[in-house]
C-alpha cells in the first residue's frame, strides 16, 4: 500500500505501489518526474513514463487499475506458441498530480490514455479503485471526494468529505463503503454517500489505511462483513499504528490495538490466512528505512502497545573489516503468495533493488548485508553484452570528436587503430602522440569558437564540481567574477539538481563580508529569473530555504528604516555643508560707502517752531478760561465755602 497524502513541510518519500493480487509489478515514481514499471521476478525495467507536465505537474499517488477490454481484430490475434503476457488484469497505471488532475498511463500501449479533469482544483493525496462498478474515488486538498467513471472519464459524484484536506481512502472488502481519512476518519455509504460512522483519527495527517477482514471462527456465526471488519492507520508523525473495528452493535471510539514503530510508518502491506488461529501478519516499513514485522490476532481489545516481533535492515559491507557497514534504505515491502516470503524494494528510487527474501519471525533483529554495487553490475551487463563491435578494415575512416564537418580523420590501418581482435601485432608502428594531436585539428576547431574553450560552460562545470566537493578555492573563483552577462550564462547552463546547493552556499555568503554579499546578490538574482519555474515545482521550498527568505525578510523590513535615516542624514550633511561654505568666506570690507549725517539739534526747523507756539498759545487759553468761570461764581454767589466755616456753623 503506497501511502498517500503529506504536508509540505515534511513530504513523504516518493510513492509506488503493486500490482495487486500476485505483485508481479512495481509502480515507482522517482524525484526526477518519471514513473518507472519494474518487473518484481527479474528487477528489470518494464516501462518508463515522463509526463509532459512533470515540473509544474509532481507526482503525488500511484494506484492500480483495470482498464477497459481492447477489441483485437483477426489480425491481432496471437499464436498459441507466444507466451501470454499477464499483468494482474490491471494495465492502466492511475497518476495524481499536485495541479488536481488524474494521468492514467496505459501499461500495455506505452502511452497516455486519458487524463481525467474537472474532479480537483488542488494537489490529489489518494486513489482507489473500485473493482465491482470499475470507478475510481479520489481525494484532495480541497476537501472533496470525487467518484469518476472509468468508461466515460468523467465525474460521476463528487461530495464534501471533510472540514480539511482528505489526505486518505480505502474501499472494503465487500465494495459497500468507503473510508475516508482527514481530520477524522469517516466511514461511507458509497450508495448513499452518508456517514456510517465517525472514527477519532489521529492528531495529524493519516498516511496509511487499510481494512482487515477476520471471518468468525464457528460456521454457524453469521458473517455480515462489518462484525469481522477491521482496519488500521497510521499518521504521518506518529510512530505507531493503530487498529479499529467496525461493529454494528457496538462502537468503540478507541483502538483496538495498537503497534509501536521506531518511526512513522511509509508503506504497509498484511497477510491475512484462512485459518482463525493464524495470526494476522503485518510488515511496515518506517521513514527511518527498517522494516516491522508484526505478527497478532485480532481477538478484542489489548491495553497494551504490541512490539514488533522482527526488525529487519540491510547494510552494505565495507571495503575493509575496520569500516562500518553503511545502511541501505528499504523503501517498500510486500508478502507473496506463500506469506512467508517478503518482496524488498532497497536502495535508490532511480535505480531500485528487488529482492524475494524469506525470513524468520523468531529472530528479533535481522541485518541482511547486501552490496548494492554489484547487484546493479550483475543486472547492467545483459543490455552491455548485446553491443557488438563493428568491423574495422583499411577503407573505413574514423572520425575523431570535434566540430561537425571536419576535415580530421585517422586511418584504421597505421594509425593504430585496433583491429577486430583489439590487439596489436607486433609489427605495427605505434603512431605518436603528435601525430594524434594534428590529427585531431586543433587548430580549426579554435577558429570556429573563435575564442578558444567556452568559458560559460567551464564556470558551470567548475560551479558544479565545487558545489559537490564543497571546495571553498573553486567556489571562491567563480563568484569573484563581476561580468553580469557571465554570470547569467553560467547559472542558465548548470544542471538542476545544483540549483538548491547553489542557493544553499548563496545563503551562508550573503551572511558573511558585505562585500561578498554585494557580489552574491548578483548570482541569486540570476538564479532566481532563470529558474523560477524549477523552485516554483519543489513542494518543501520554503523549509529548504528559510534562512535565506528570513534573510531577505529582515532586509526588505529595514529598508523603510533605512529610507528614513538616509533622508535625515542628507538633510544635516546638507546644512553642515552650507554652514561650512559660509565659514569659509572671505571677510567682508566694513567701511561704509555712504554715510548719512543729520543737521544740528540747535537750528530748529520753522514747522517745529510754529508747533510748539501753537502749544504755549493752547495752554494760555485754557488759563483765562479757568479764571472767568471763577469770577462768575464770585458774583452770582455760588463759590464753595470753606470746609472749616462749614464745620463750625454745624457745631
Amino acid at each position: 500500500m503506497a501511502a498517500g497524502g503529506g504536508s509540505e513541510s515534511d513530504p513523504l518519500p516518493p510513492p509506488c505501489a503493486f500490482s495487486p493480487q500476485s505483485g508481479a509489478s512495481l509502480a515507482l515514481c522517482s524525484p526526477d518526474g518519471h514513473v518507472r514499471t519494474w518487473d518484481t521476478q527479474s528487477g528489470h525495467l518494464r516501462h518508463e513514463y515522463v509526463p509532459s507536465a512533470h515540473l509544474s505537474a509532481t507526482c503525488t499517488c500511484l494506484a492500480w487499475v483495470a482498464g477497459r477490454p481492447v477489441k483485437e481484430g483477426p489480425q491481432r490475434k496471437k499464436r498459441k506458441s507466444e507466451p501470454v503476457d499477464s499483468i494482474d488484469q490491471c494495465d492502466l497505471l492511475a497518476i495524481g498530480t499536485t495541479v488536481g488532475s488524474i494521468l492514467l498511463y496505459s501499461i500495455v500501449k506505452g502511452e497516455l490514455q486519458s487524463k481525467l479533469t474537472g474532479g480537483h482544483d488542488s494537489k490529489v493525496n489518494c486513489i482507489r479503485w473500485h473493482r465491482d462498478n470499475s470507478c475510481l474515488y479520489s481525494c484532495s486538498e480541497d476537501k472533496h471526494i470525487v467518484e469518476w467513471n472509468s468508461q466515460t472519464y468523467k465525474v460521476k459524484c463528487k461530495w464534501k468529505g471533510d472540514n480539511g484536506a482528505v489526505s486518505c481512502l480505502c474501499i472494503s472488502p465487500d465494495g459497500r463503503m468507503l473510508l475516508s481519512a482527514g481530520r477524522t476518519i469517516k466511514l461511507w455509504d458509497l450508495e448513499t454517500k452518508e456517514v456510517y460512522r465517525q472514527f477519532t483519527g489521529h492528531s495529524t495527517a493519516v498516511s496509511s489505511l487499510m481494512f482487515i477482514t477476520e471471518r468468525p471462527s464457528s460456521e454457524s456465526q453469521p458473517f455480515d462483513g462489518i462484525t469481522g471488519l477491521y482496519f488500521l492507520s497510521g499518521a504521518l508523525h506518529d510512530r505507531l499504528l493503530s487498529v479499529w473495528q467496525v461493529r454494528s452493535e457496538r462502537k468503540e471510539k478507541s483502538a483496538v490495538i495498537t503497534f509501536t514503530l521506531t518511526e512513522a510508518p511509509v508503506h504497509v502491506d498484511l497477510a491475512v490466512s484462512e485459518n482463525k488461529e493464524e495470526p494476522v501478519k503485518l510488515a511496515v516499513v518506517c521513514r527511518d528505512g527498517q522494516l516491522h514485522i508484526f505478527e497478532s490476532i485480532l481477538n478484542g481489545h489489548c491495553k497494551k502497545p504490541i512490539t514488533s516481533t522482527s526488525i529487519v535492515q540491510i547494510a552494505t559491507s565495507g571495503k575493509d573489516d575496520s569500516s562500518v557497514p553503511t545502511p541501505v534504505p528499504i523503501l517498500a515491502a510486500a508478502f507473496c503468495s506463500d506469506r512467508q516470503t517478503l518482496l524488498l524494494v532497497y536502495g535508490s528510487t532511480l535505480q531500485p533493488v528487488i529482492e524475494p527474501v524469506s525470513l524468520k519471525t523468531t529472530e528479533p533483529h535481522v541485518c541482511l548485508i547486501r552490496d548494492i554495487q554489484k547487484n546493479l553490475t550483475l543486472k547492467m551487463q545483459t543490455p552491455v553484452l548485446k553491443v557488438k563491435t563493428p568491423v574495422v578494415n583499411s577503407e573505413v575512416k574514423v572520425l575523431v570528436p570535434g566540430i561537425p564537418g571536419h576535415s580530421a580523420a585517422v586511418k584504421s590501418g597505421s594509425s593504430g587503430t585496433p583491429s577486430s581482435e583489439g590487439k596489436r601485432k607486433p609489427g605495427d608502428k605505434e603512431i605518436s602522440i603528435e601525430e594524434r594531436l594534428g590529427a585531431m585539428d586543433i587548430d580549426s576547431l579554435k577558429e570556429v569558437r573563435k575564442g578558444g574553450l567556452p568559458q560559460t560552460d567551464s564556470f558551470a562545470m567548475l560551479l558544479v564540481q565545487g558545489l559537490e566537493s564543497s571546495d571553498k578555492d573553486i567556489l571562491n573563483k567563480v563568484f569573484n567574477t563581476r561580468k553580469e552577462k557571465l554570470i547569467k550564462n553560467t547559472v542558465a547552463c548548470l544542471p538542476v539538481y545544483a540549483v538548491i546547493p547553489l542557493l544553499h552556499e548563496l545563503t551562508m555568503r550573503l551572511q558573511g563580508h558585505p562585500f561578498s554579499a554585494l557580489l552574491m546578490v548578483r548570482w541569486l538574482k540570476a538564479v532566481f529569473i532563470l529558474h523560477a519555474s524549477y523552485l516554483s515545482t519543489l513542494p518543501d521550498l520554503a523549509p529548504q530555504l528559510g534562512t535565506l527568505y528570513q534573510l531577505m525578510e529582515s532586509r526588505v523590513k529595514s529598508l523603510q528604516k533605512l529610507s528614513r535615516l538616509h533622508g535625515k542624514l542628507y538633510l544635516l550633511i546638507t546644512q553642515i555643508s552650507a554652514s561650512e561654505a559660509v565659514q569659509d568666506v572671505t571677510d567682508i570690507n566694513q567701511a561704509a560707502k555712504l554715510v548719512y549725517e543729520e543737521e544740528s539739534s540747535d537750528e530748529e526747523s520753522e514747522d517745529e517752531a510754529i508747533e510748539r507756539d501753537s502749544d504755549d498759545n493752547w495752554e494760555e487759553e485754557e488759563d483765562k478760561e479757568e479764571q472767568e468761570m471763577n469770577a462768575s461764581k464770585e458774583i452770582n454767589g455760588d463759590s464753595d465755602p470753606d470746609p472749616g466755616d462749614e464745620s463750625e456753623e454745624e457745631e
